[in-house]
């Protein structure tokens, strides 16, 4: 059972990673970006360091994301096409 809740883990985190250089969109690439921190903190509850994954969530997700959505939309904005 373990074993397959690892592999689903895995491909999503993956997913996830490819789909943060991929896309043009660069809100769409910050929401990846948090879902990949997202399953990096999942496999740290799967080795049973809760507390690592919690330090995970709070600082990548809550904090590295929310100053790179911050900075994106503060920035200027160009023309877009």
């Amino acid at each position: 059972m373990i074993d397959i809740v690892f592999l689903v883990i895995s491909v999503i985190t993956i997913l996830s990673s490819i789909m943060v250089i991929r896309s043009r969109k660069l809100v769409h690439s910050a929401v990846y970006l948090a879902g990949s921190f997202m399953g990096t903190a999942a496999f740290f509850i799967l080795l049973k360091a809760e507390f690592v994954a919690w330090i995970q969530v709070l600082v990548y997700v809550g904090a590295v994301v929310t100053l790179i959505l911050f900075t994106i939309m503060l920035t200027k904005k160009g023309e877009e096409e």
